[in-house]
Protein backbone atom coordinates (compact mmCIF):
# COMPACT_ATOMS: atom_id res chain seq x y z
CA UNK A 1 0.00 0.00 0.00
CA UNK A 2 1.35 3.39 -0.97
CA UNK A 3 1.87 5.70 2.02
CA UNK A 4 1.28 2.94 4.60
CA UNK A 5 4.24 1.56 6.49
CA UNK A 6 4.15 -1.51 8.75
CA UNK A 7 5.81 -0.57 12.03
CA UNK A 8 4.84 -3.58 14.19
CA UNK A 9 3.16 -6.86 13.25
CA UNK A 10 -0.48 -6.05 12.57
CA UNK A 11 0.10 -2.29 12.90
CA UNK A 12 0.54 0.24 10.14
CA UNK A 13 1.23 3.93 9.95
CA UNK A 14 -0.30 6.22 7.33
CA UNK A 15 2.92 8.10 6.63
CA UNK A 16 6.25 7.54 5.00
CA UNK A 17 7.86 8.87 8.22
CA UNK A 18 7.84 6.56 11.28
CA UNK A 19 7.54 9.55 13.63
CA UNK A 20 4.43 11.12 12.06
CA UNK A 21 0.97 10.08 10.93
CA UNK A 22 -1.83 8.04 12.40
CA UNK A 23 -1.51 4.44 13.49
CA UNK A 24 -4.38 2.04 12.90
CA UNK A 25 -4.79 -1.62 13.64
CA UNK A 26 -5.52 -3.46 10.42
CA UNK A 27 -9.15 -4.51 10.17
CA UNK A 28 -10.39 -2.13 12.88
CA UNK A 29 -12.76 0.69 11.95
CA UNK A 30 -11.55 2.99 14.75
CA UNK A 31 -8.15 4.63 15.01
CA UNK A 32 -6.10 3.38 17.93
CA UNK A 33 -2.85 4.42 19.58
CA UNK A 34 0.24 2.55 18.44
CA UNK A 35 3.91 2.41 19.22
CA UNK A 36 6.14 4.82 17.36
CA UNK A 37 9.87 4.79 17.36
CA UNK A 38 11.34 8.10 18.41
CA UNK A 39 14.99 9.05 18.49
CA UNK A 40 15.62 7.48 21.91
CA UNK A 41 12.48 5.64 23.01
CA UNK A 42 9.17 4.05 22.11
CA UNK A 43 6.11 6.08 23.13
CA UNK A 44 2.33 5.84 22.93
CA UNK A 45 0.77 8.68 20.96
CA UNK A 46 -3.01 8.29 20.78
CA UNK A 47 -4.91 10.26 18.21
CA UNK A 48 -8.58 11.01 18.76
CA UNK A 49 -10.54 10.91 15.51
CA UNK A 50 -13.87 12.35 16.65
CA UNK A 51 -15.90 10.83 13.82
CA UNK A 52 -14.70 7.40 14.95
CA UNK A 53 -14.98 8.01 18.71
CA UNK A 54 -17.85 5.86 19.98
CA UNK A 55 -19.14 8.24 22.71
CA UNK A 56 -19.26 11.04 20.14
CA UNK A 57 -21.07 8.87 17.55
CA UNK A 58 -23.63 7.78 20.18
CA UNK A 59 -24.21 11.39 21.22
CA UNK A 60 -24.61 12.60 17.63
CA UNK A 61 -27.05 9.76 16.83
CA UNK A 62 -29.01 10.40 20.04
CA UNK A 63 -29.20 14.13 19.36
CA UNK A 64 -30.38 13.55 15.78
CA UNK A 65 -33.13 11.18 16.90
CA UNK A 66 -34.13 13.46 19.81
CA UNK A 67 -34.32 16.46 17.49
CA UNK A 68 -36.57 14.57 15.09
CA UNK A 69 -38.80 13.33 17.91
CA UNK A 70 -38.89 16.76 19.55
CA UNK A 71 -40.03 18.48 16.38
CA UNK A 72 -42.77 15.93 15.86
CA UNK A 73 -44.03 15.82 19.46
CA UNK A 74 -43.92 19.56 19.92
CA UNK A 75 -45.91 20.15 16.74
CA UNK A 76 -48.45 17.34 17.22
CA UNK A 77 -48.81 17.18 21.00
CA UNK A 78 -47.25 20.35 22.41
CA UNK A 79 -44.69 18.32 24.38
CA UNK A 80 -40.99 18.70 24.99
CA UNK A 81 -38.84 15.55 25.14
CA UNK A 82 -38.59 15.46 28.98
CA UNK A 83 -42.39 15.83 29.21
CA UNK A 84 -42.88 12.97 26.77
CA UNK A 85 -40.44 10.79 28.73
CA UNK A 86 -42.22 11.53 31.99
CA UNK A 87 -45.57 10.59 30.45
CA UNK A 88 -44.13 7.37 28.97
CA UNK A 89 -42.51 6.38 32.27
CA UNK A 90 -45.70 7.01 34.25
CA UNK A 91 -47.76 5.12 31.66
CA UNK A 92 -45.72 1.98 32.43
CA UNK A 93 -46.11 2.37 36.20
CA UNK A 94 -49.05 3.52 38.25
CA UNK A 95 -47.30 6.28 40.22
CA UNK A 96 -43.75 7.25 41.09
CA UNK A 97 -41.78 9.84 42.99
CA UNK A 98 -39.76 12.37 41.00
CA UNK A 99 -36.57 10.64 42.18
CA UNK A 100 -37.81 7.31 40.81
CA UNK A 101 -38.76 8.96 37.52
CA UNK A 102 -35.30 10.51 37.26
CA UNK A 103 -33.67 7.13 37.82
CA UNK A 104 -35.95 5.35 35.36
CA UNK A 105 -35.47 7.94 32.62
CA UNK A 106 -31.88 9.03 33.28
CA UNK A 107 -33.22 12.54 33.92
CA UNK A 108 -31.81 15.02 36.41
CA UNK A 109 -33.90 16.39 39.27
CA UNK A 110 -34.45 19.82 37.70
CA UNK A 111 -35.56 18.34 34.36
CA UNK A 112 -38.10 16.08 36.12
CA UNK A 113 -39.35 18.97 38.23
CA UNK A 114 -39.86 21.29 35.24
CA UNK A 115 -41.51 18.59 33.11
CA UNK A 116 -43.81 17.59 35.99
CA UNK A 117 -44.80 21.22 36.67
CA UNK A 118 -45.68 21.77 32.99
CA UNK A 119 -47.71 18.54 32.83
CA UNK A 120 -49.51 19.26 36.12
CA UNK A 121 -50.42 22.72 34.80
CA UNK A 122 -51.85 21.11 31.65
CA UNK A 123 -53.87 18.63 33.70
CA UNK A 124 -51.97 15.61 32.33
CA UNK A 125 -50.26 14.62 35.59
CA UNK A 126 -51.50 14.73 39.18
CA UNK A 127 -49.41 15.09 42.30
CA UNK A 128 -50.20 13.65 45.73
CA UNK A 129 -48.26 13.61 48.97
CA UNK A 130 -46.15 10.59 49.78
CA UNK A 131 -47.57 9.35 53.12
CA UNK A 132 -44.29 7.55 53.84
CA UNK A 133 -42.18 10.68 53.32
CA UNK A 134 -43.65 14.11 53.95
CA UNK A 135 -40.93 15.77 51.86
CA UNK A 136 -41.77 13.98 48.62
CA UNK A 137 -44.82 13.25 46.53
CA UNK A 138 -46.11 10.78 43.97
CA UNK A 139 -46.85 11.65 40.36
CA UNK A 140 -49.35 9.79 38.18
CA UNK A 141 -51.14 10.34 34.89
CA UNK A 142 -54.63 11.82 34.90
CA UNK A 143 -57.31 10.51 32.55
CA UNK A 144 -56.29 13.19 30.06
CA UNK A 145 -52.65 12.15 30.46
CA UNK A 146 -53.52 8.52 29.70
CA UNK A 147 -55.60 9.60 26.69
CA UNK A 148 -52.67 11.64 25.37
CA UNK A 149 -50.32 8.68 25.92
CA UNK A 150 -52.67 6.46 23.91
CA UNK A 151 -52.27 8.91 21.00
CA UNK A 152 -48.51 9.35 21.38
CA UNK A 153 -47.53 5.68 21.76
CA UNK A 154 -48.57 4.66 18.22
CA UNK A 155 -46.80 7.75 16.82
CA UNK A 156 -43.65 6.83 18.77
CA UNK A 157 -43.74 3.25 17.49
CA UNK A 158 -44.27 4.49 13.93
CA UNK A 159 -41.28 6.82 14.22
CA UNK A 160 -39.14 3.98 15.60
CA UNK A 161 -40.19 1.77 12.68
CA UNK A 162 -39.31 4.57 10.25
CA UNK A 163 -35.86 5.03 11.83
CA UNK A 164 -35.14 1.30 11.68
CA UNK A 165 -36.76 0.56 8.31
CA UNK A 166 -33.40 -0.01 6.63
CA UNK A 167 -32.33 -2.60 9.21
CA UNK A 168 -33.07 -6.31 9.12
CA UNK A 169 -34.69 -7.95 12.16
CA UNK A 170 -31.30 -9.45 13.09
CA UNK A 171 -29.63 -6.02 12.81
CA UNK A 172 -32.32 -4.43 15.01
CA UNK A 173 -31.86 -7.17 17.63
CA UNK A 174 -28.07 -6.81 17.46
CA UNK A 175 -28.31 -3.01 17.78
CA UNK A 176 -30.50 -3.28 20.88
CA UNK A 177 -28.22 -5.91 22.41
CA UNK A 178 -25.09 -3.85 21.77
CA UNK A 179 -26.65 -0.65 23.12
CA UNK A 180 -27.72 -2.46 26.30
CA UNK A 181 -24.21 -3.87 26.71
CA UNK A 182 -22.65 -0.41 26.29
CA UNK A 183 -25.14 1.01 28.80
CA UNK A 184 -24.33 -1.73 31.32
CA UNK A 185 -20.57 -1.23 31.00
CA UNK A 186 -20.96 2.56 31.28
CA UNK A 187 -22.97 2.16 34.52
CA UNK A 188 -20.34 -0.04 36.21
Amino acid sequence: MVGVKEILPGRTEESPNANAGVCVTQGEPFRRPCLRRGDDSISMKPRLALDHFLPYRLSVASNAVSKRISQSYRKRFGLKIPEWRLIAILAERESMTPVEIGQAGELDKITVSRAAAALIERGLVRQRRNPGDGRSHFLSLTGDGRALYSEIAPAALAMEAELLAGFSADERDALETLLRRIEAVAQE
